[in-house]
Protein backbone atom coordinates (compact mmCIF):
# COMPACT_ATOMS: atom_id res chain seq x y z
CA UNK A 1 0.00 0.00 0.00
CA UNK A 2 1.06 3.48 -0.98
CA UNK A 3 -0.73 5.35 2.12
CA UNK A 4 -2.08 3.84 5.00
CA UNK A 5 -3.89 4.82 8.06
CA UNK A 6 -2.95 2.31 10.49
CA UNK A 7 -5.22 1.96 13.79
CA UNK A 8 -5.99 5.52 14.21
CA UNK A 9 -7.55 7.23 16.75
CA UNK A 10 -8.42 10.92 18.19
CA UNK A 11 -10.84 11.96 20.84
CA UNK A 12 -11.74 15.35 21.90
CA UNK A 13 -13.06 15.42 25.41
CA UNK A 14 -14.60 11.88 25.97
CA UNK A 15 -15.87 11.68 22.27
CA UNK A 16 -14.06 9.79 19.78
CA UNK A 17 -14.14 11.51 16.28
CA UNK A 18 -12.03 8.92 15.06
CA UNK A 19 -12.13 5.73 16.41
CA UNK A 20 -9.60 2.85 15.55
CA UNK A 21 -9.87 3.45 11.55
CA UNK A 22 -7.51 1.69 9.33
CA UNK A 23 -7.50 1.98 5.65
CA UNK A 24 -4.80 1.73 2.64
CA UNK A 25 -4.80 3.18 -0.37
CA UNK A 26 -2.64 2.43 -3.77
CA UNK A 27 -0.82 4.83 -5.84
CA UNK A 28 -2.51 7.03 -7.89
CA UNK A 29 -5.76 6.08 -5.98
CA UNK A 30 -8.47 8.07 -5.19
CA UNK A 31 -10.12 7.73 -1.78
CA UNK A 32 -13.64 9.41 -0.99
CA UNK A 33 -14.41 9.87 2.52
CA UNK A 34 -17.77 10.02 2.90
CA UNK A 35 -20.08 10.21 5.90
CA UNK A 36 -22.66 12.41 7.26
CA UNK A 37 -21.66 15.54 10.01
CA UNK A 38 -19.86 14.24 12.89
CA UNK A 39 -18.63 11.56 11.16
CA UNK A 40 -14.86 12.10 11.54
CA UNK A 41 -14.37 12.75 7.72
CA UNK A 42 -12.63 16.21 8.39
CA UNK A 43 -10.67 15.21 11.54
CA UNK A 44 -9.40 12.22 9.68
CA UNK A 45 -8.03 14.55 6.59
CA UNK A 46 -6.79 16.66 9.43
CA UNK A 47 -4.82 13.82 10.71
CA UNK A 48 -3.41 12.84 7.59
CA UNK A 49 -2.02 16.35 7.12
CA UNK A 50 -0.86 16.72 10.57
CA UNK A 51 -2.98 19.40 11.51
CA UNK A 52 -3.86 17.44 14.08
CA UNK A 53 -1.81 14.44 16.59
CA UNK A 54 -3.76 11.23 16.89
CA UNK A 55 -4.09 9.91 20.08
CA UNK A 56 -3.01 6.67 19.00
CA UNK A 57 -2.46 4.63 15.54
CA UNK A 58 0.15 5.46 12.53
CA UNK A 59 0.13 7.21 9.11
CA UNK A 60 2.22 5.83 6.95
CA UNK A 61 3.72 6.68 3.19
CA UNK A 62 5.42 3.55 1.52
CA UNK A 63 6.07 2.10 4.70
CA UNK A 64 7.49 5.02 6.36
CA UNK A 65 6.03 6.64 9.16
CA UNK A 66 5.04 10.28 9.25
CA UNK A 67 2.33 10.46 12.19
CA UNK A 68 5.04 12.45 14.33
CA UNK A 69 6.14 14.86 11.02
CA UNK A 70 5.37 18.33 10.73
CA UNK A 71 2.94 19.23 7.95
CA UNK A 72 5.23 20.81 5.45
CA UNK A 73 7.91 17.90 5.89
CA UNK A 74 4.98 14.98 4.86
CA UNK A 75 5.17 16.50 1.17
CA UNK A 76 1.24 16.45 1.12
CA UNK A 77 -0.28 19.05 -0.50
CA UNK A 78 -4.00 20.52 0.62
CA UNK A 79 -6.98 22.17 -0.51
CA UNK A 80 -8.91 23.70 1.90
CA UNK A 81 -12.89 24.10 1.53
CA UNK A 82 -12.68 27.88 1.11
CA UNK A 83 -9.59 27.73 -0.61
CA UNK A 84 -7.30 30.23 1.36
CA UNK A 85 -6.53 31.92 -1.59
CA UNK A 86 -4.55 35.55 -1.11
CA UNK A 87 -7.00 38.39 -2.55
CA UNK A 88 -4.55 40.87 -2.59
CA UNK A 89 -1.94 38.62 -4.72
CA UNK A 90 -2.84 37.84 -8.05
CA UNK A 91 -2.90 34.10 -9.63
CA UNK A 92 0.97 33.34 -10.10
CA UNK A 93 1.63 34.72 -6.66
CA UNK A 94 -0.59 32.06 -5.13
CA UNK A 95 0.37 29.48 -7.00
CA UNK A 96 4.33 30.63 -5.88
CA UNK A 97 3.71 31.08 -2.19
CA UNK A 98 4.31 27.34 -1.35
CA UNK A 99 7.10 26.80 -3.79
CA UNK A 100 8.77 29.91 -1.64
CA UNK A 101 7.81 28.62 1.47
CA UNK A 102 10.57 25.46 0.34
CA UNK A 103 13.05 27.38 -1.23
CA UNK A 104 12.34 27.73 -4.78
CA UNK A 105 13.30 30.95 -6.56
CA UNK A 106 14.56 32.57 -9.89
CA UNK A 107 13.59 30.83 -13.07
CA UNK A 108 13.04 27.71 -11.42
CA UNK A 109 10.17 29.26 -9.54
CA UNK A 110 8.27 30.54 -12.55
CA UNK A 111 8.80 27.64 -14.83
CA UNK A 112 7.28 25.82 -11.49
CA UNK A 113 3.93 28.18 -11.42
CA UNK A 114 3.27 28.21 -15.62
CA UNK A 115 3.55 24.37 -15.84
CA UNK A 116 0.92 23.91 -12.67
CA UNK A 117 -1.11 26.31 -13.89
CA UNK A 118 -0.63 24.36 -17.11
CA UNK A 119 -1.78 21.10 -15.50
CA UNK A 120 -5.03 23.00 -14.36
CA UNK A 121 -5.69 24.45 -17.66
CA UNK A 122 -4.82 27.80 -16.65
CA UNK A 123 -1.91 28.57 -19.13
CA UNK A 124 -1.33 32.55 -19.07
CA UNK A 125 -3.68 33.27 -15.91
CA UNK A 126 0.09 34.42 -14.01
CA UNK A 127 -1.45 38.27 -13.54
CA UNK A 128 -5.06 37.68 -13.46
CA UNK A 129 -6.57 38.73 -9.69
CA UNK A 130 -8.29 36.23 -7.64
CA UNK A 131 -11.51 38.57 -7.62
CA UNK A 132 -11.92 38.47 -11.36
CA UNK A 133 -11.87 34.86 -11.58
CA UNK A 134 -14.76 32.30 -11.47
CA UNK A 135 -15.32 29.73 -8.48
CA UNK A 136 -14.16 27.03 -10.77
CA UNK A 137 -10.57 28.91 -11.93
CA UNK A 138 -10.16 29.77 -8.06
CA UNK A 139 -10.95 26.35 -7.47
CA UNK A 140 -8.19 25.32 -9.80
CA UNK A 141 -6.07 27.72 -8.45
CA UNK A 142 -6.18 26.36 -5.39
CA UNK A 143 -5.52 22.87 -6.95
CA UNK A 144 -2.28 24.22 -8.88
CA UNK A 145 -0.90 25.65 -5.73
CA UNK A 146 -1.14 22.29 -3.83
CA UNK A 147 0.15 20.46 -7.03
CA UNK A 148 3.13 22.95 -8.00
CA UNK A 149 5.65 21.39 -4.82
CA UNK A 150 4.74 17.86 -6.54
CA UNK A 151 3.27 16.69 -2.71
CA UNK A 152 3.08 12.72 -2.53
CA UNK A 153 -0.33 13.44 -1.69
CA UNK A 154 -3.07 15.45 -2.58
CA UNK A 155 -6.26 16.01 -0.16
CA UNK A 156 -9.54 17.53 -0.55
CA UNK A 157 -11.44 18.71 1.80
CA UNK A 158 -15.33 19.51 0.71
CA UNK A 159 -13.70 20.63 -2.49
CA UNK A 160 -16.82 21.65 -4.69
CA UNK A 161 -19.25 22.82 -1.81
CA UNK A 162 -18.92 26.40 -2.16
CA UNK A 163 -20.37 26.02 -6.23
CA UNK A 164 -23.63 26.41 -7.37
CA UNK A 165 -25.09 23.24 -8.81
CA UNK A 166 -24.37 23.76 -12.42
CA UNK A 167 -20.85 24.75 -11.62
CA UNK A 168 -20.26 22.02 -9.42
CA UNK A 169 -20.81 19.33 -11.65
CA UNK A 170 -18.28 20.75 -15.01
CA UNK A 171 -16.11 21.28 -11.98
CA UNK A 172 -16.24 17.83 -10.41
CA UNK A 173 -15.48 16.37 -13.83
CA UNK A 174 -12.27 18.71 -14.62
CA UNK A 175 -10.76 17.94 -11.46
CA UNK A 176 -11.39 14.13 -11.79
CA UNK A 177 -9.94 14.56 -15.15
CA UNK A 178 -6.75 16.75 -13.73
CA UNK A 179 -6.36 13.83 -10.67
CA UNK A 180 -6.02 10.98 -13.71
CA UNK A 181 -3.77 13.21 -15.28
CA UNK A 182 -1.17 14.04 -12.81
CA UNK A 183 -1.66 10.48 -11.48
CA UNK A 184 -1.62 11.78 -7.60
CA UNK A 185 -2.71 9.59 -4.76
CA UNK A 186 -5.49 11.67 -3.35
CA UNK A 187 -7.67 11.47 -0.37
CA UNK A 188 -10.88 13.70 -0.84
CA UNK A 189 -13.68 14.69 2.13
CA UNK A 190 -17.55 14.53 1.19
CA UNK A 191 -20.60 14.21 1.74
CA UNK A 192 -21.86 14.22 -1.27
CA UNK A 193 -22.68 10.45 -1.98
CA UNK A 194 -22.76 11.63 -5.92
CA UNK A 195 -19.31 13.59 -5.59
CA UNK A 196 -17.90 10.40 -3.51
CA UNK A 197 -18.83 7.90 -6.54
CA UNK A 198 -17.89 10.61 -9.38
CA UNK A 199 -14.33 11.35 -7.69
CA UNK A 200 -13.98 8.21 -5.89
CA UNK A 201 -11.65 5.05 -6.71
CA UNK A 202 -12.94 3.79 -3.93
CA UNK A 203 -15.29 5.09 -1.05
CA UNK A 204 -15.09 4.70 2.78
CA UNK A 205 -18.12 5.64 4.55
CA UNK A 206 -17.80 6.55 8.14
CA UNK A 207 -20.62 7.04 11.36
CA UNK A 208 -19.47 8.17 14.42
CA UNK A 209 -15.62 7.98 14.05
CA UNK A 210 -15.76 4.53 12.78
CA UNK A 211 -15.54 2.54 9.34
CA UNK A 212 -18.71 0.91 8.42
CA UNK A 213 -18.03 0.09 4.71
CA UNK A 214 -15.04 0.55 2.14
CA UNK A 215 -15.26 -0.16 -0.97
CA UNK A 216 -15.88 0.82 -4.64
CA UNK A 217 -19.08 2.75 -5.38
CA UNK A 218 -20.63 -0.38 -7.01
CA UNK A 219 -19.64 -2.63 -3.71
CA UNK A 220 -21.53 0.36 -1.59
CA UNK A 221 -24.57 0.12 -3.28
CA UNK A 222 -25.02 -3.09 -4.80
CA UNK A 223 -23.64 -5.20 -1.31
CA UNK A 224 -24.45 -2.98 1.48
CA UNK A 225 -23.04 -4.60 5.07
CA UNK A 226 -25.79 -2.89 7.00
CA UNK A 227 -28.91 -1.02 7.32
CA UNK A 228 -27.13 2.13 7.95
CA UNK A 229 -25.15 1.80 4.80
CA UNK A 230 -27.90 0.26 2.90
CA UNK A 231 -29.90 3.49 4.10
CA UNK A 232 -27.15 6.45 3.80
CA UNK A 233 -26.10 5.33 0.10
CA UNK A 234 -29.24 5.81 -2.44
CA UNK A 235 -32.67 5.68 -1.53
CA UNK A 236 -33.95 2.76 0.21
CA UNK A 237 -37.64 2.13 1.49
CA UNK A 238 -37.99 -0.20 5.17
CA UNK A 239 -40.23 -3.22 5.28
CA UNK A 240 -40.26 -5.45 8.88
CA UNK A 241 -40.47 -9.04 7.90
CA UNK A 242 -39.96 -12.88 9.50
CA UNK A 243 -38.11 -15.62 7.66
CA UNK A 244 -40.53 -18.47 6.52
CA UNK A 245 -38.02 -20.59 5.41
CA UNK A 246 -35.01 -20.91 3.23
CA UNK A 247 -35.66 -22.04 -0.26
CA UNK A 248 -33.41 -23.35 -3.36
CA UNK A 249 -33.87 -20.22 -4.85
CA UNK A 250 -33.34 -18.32 -1.74
CA UNK A 251 -35.20 -16.73 1.49
CA UNK A 252 -39.09 -17.28 1.70
CA UNK A 253 -40.72 -13.62 3.76
CA UNK A 254 -43.51 -12.69 5.56
CA UNK A 255 -44.39 -9.34 4.89
CA UNK A 256 -47.29 -7.99 6.89
CA UNK A 257 -50.24 -10.96 5.04
CA UNK A 258 -47.83 -11.36 2.12
CA UNK A 259 -45.26 -13.95 1.79
CA UNK A 260 -42.06 -12.92 -1.08
CA UNK A 261 -39.36 -14.88 -1.76
CA UNK A 262 -35.94 -12.82 -2.17
CA UNK A 263 -32.90 -14.09 -3.93
CA UNK A 264 -29.80 -15.74 -2.23
CA UNK A 265 -29.25 -17.81 0.66
CA UNK A 266 -28.91 -15.11 3.65
CA UNK A 267 -28.30 -17.69 6.49
CA UNK A 268 -31.36 -16.52 9.00
CA UNK A 269 -33.23 -19.19 10.43
CA UNK A 270 -36.85 -19.97 9.89
CA UNK A 271 -39.13 -17.29 12.85
CA UNK A 272 -36.15 -14.69 12.53
CA UNK A 273 -37.14 -10.67 12.23
CA UNK A 274 -35.92 -9.19 9.31
CA UNK A 275 -35.23 -5.58 7.64
CA UNK A 276 -36.27 -5.56 3.83
CA UNK A 277 -34.38 -2.51 2.38
CA UNK A 278 -35.52 -1.99 -0.89
CA UNK A 279 -34.01 0.24 -3.20
CA UNK A 280 -36.46 2.18 -6.05
CA UNK A 281 -35.79 -0.49 -8.57
CA UNK A 282 -35.88 -3.44 -6.28
CA UNK A 283 -39.79 -3.47 -7.59
CA UNK A 284 -41.29 -3.32 -10.59
CA UNK A 285 -45.45 -3.41 -10.98
CA UNK A 286 -47.88 -6.01 -12.15
CA UNK A 287 -51.48 -6.74 -11.81
CA UNK A 288 -52.79 -6.99 -7.96
CA UNK A 289 -52.89 -11.20 -7.91
CA UNK A 290 -53.07 -13.32 -4.65
CA UNK A 291 -49.94 -14.06 -2.91
CA UNK A 292 -48.39 -10.93 -4.67
CA UNK A 293 -46.68 -7.68 -2.81
CA UNK A 294 -49.80 -4.91 -2.99
CA UNK A 295 -50.47 -1.32 -2.35
CA UNK A 296 -52.04 1.41 -3.05
CA UNK A 297 -50.01 4.48 -5.04
CA UNK A 298 -50.26 7.33 -2.56
CA UNK A 299 -47.61 9.77 -4.45
CA UNK A 300 -45.47 10.23 -7.84
CA UNK A 301 -42.81 12.80 -8.09
CA UNK A 302 -41.55 13.29 -11.75
CA UNK A 303 -37.83 12.71 -12.09
CA UNK A 304 -37.47 13.80 -15.64
CA UNK A 305 -37.16 9.88 -17.69
CA UNK A 306 -38.57 8.20 -15.21
CA UNK A 307 -40.97 8.81 -11.83
CA UNK A 308 -40.79 7.63 -8.44
CA UNK A 309 -44.01 6.82 -6.45
CA UNK A 310 -45.18 5.72 -3.22
CA UNK A 311 -46.56 2.86 -2.98
CA UNK A 312 -48.79 1.59 0.49
CA UNK A 313 -48.54 -1.69 0.78
CA UNK A 314 -50.56 -3.83 2.42
CA UNK A 315 -47.51 -4.99 4.71
CA UNK A 316 -48.00 -1.19 6.56
CA UNK A 317 -45.18 0.28 5.12
CA UNK A 318 -44.22 2.56 1.86
CA UNK A 319 -42.01 1.79 -0.44
CA UNK A 320 -40.36 3.85 -3.12
CA UNK A 321 -40.84 2.48 -7.00
CA UNK A 322 -38.97 3.78 -10.11
CA UNK A 323 -41.07 3.47 -13.43
CA UNK A 324 -41.95 5.30 -16.69
CA UNK A 325 -43.35 8.38 -15.88
CA UNK A 326 -47.10 6.56 -16.80
CA UNK A 327 -46.60 3.27 -15.12
CA UNK A 328 -49.24 4.00 -12.37
CA UNK A 329 -51.37 6.87 -11.10
CA UNK A 330 -52.08 8.18 -7.69
CA UNK A 331 -54.79 6.36 -5.98
CA UNK A 332 -54.69 3.30 -7.95
CA UNK A 333 -54.20 -0.31 -6.45
CA UNK A 334 -51.01 -2.00 -7.55
CA UNK A 335 -49.30 -4.95 -7.42
CA UNK A 336 -45.00 -5.35 -7.03
CA UNK A 337 -42.73 -8.54 -7.84
CA UNK A 338 -38.87 -8.33 -7.34
CA UNK A 339 -36.76 -6.93 -10.17
CA UNK A 340 -33.77 -9.38 -9.35
CA UNK A 341 -31.54 -6.73 -7.68
CA UNK A 342 -31.83 -3.88 -5.11
CA UNK A 343 -33.58 -6.14 -2.15
CA UNK A 344 -31.12 -6.07 1.01
CA UNK A 345 -32.41 -8.48 4.43
CA UNK A 346 -30.53 -7.64 7.30
CA UNK A 347 -31.04 -8.93 10.63
CA UNK A 348 -32.37 -6.24 13.22
CA UNK A 349 -35.04 -3.90 12.37
CA UNK A 350 -33.72 -0.10 11.66
CA UNK A 351 -35.72 3.13 11.31
CA UNK A 352 -33.91 5.40 8.38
Amino acid sequence: MFLTLKDLTKRFGLAAAVDHLSLGIERGEILALLGPSGSGKTTTLRLLAGFESPDSGQVLVEGEDVTSLAPVARRFGMVFQHYALFPHLDVGQNVAFGLESIGVKGATLSARVSAALHAVDLAGFERRRIGALSGGQQQRVALARALAPEPRVLLLDEPLSNLDPSLRERTRREIRELIRRVGITTVLVTHEQEEAFDLGDRVALLRNGRLEQFGTPDELYDEPVNPFVAGFIGRASVLSGQVINRTAGGTLIQLGSTRLELPGNNGFAPGAAVTVMARPEAFVFAPPAPGRLSGTVTARRFTGGSALFSVQVDAGESVEVSAEPQAARVGEIVGLTPAGRGLHLFGEPTTR
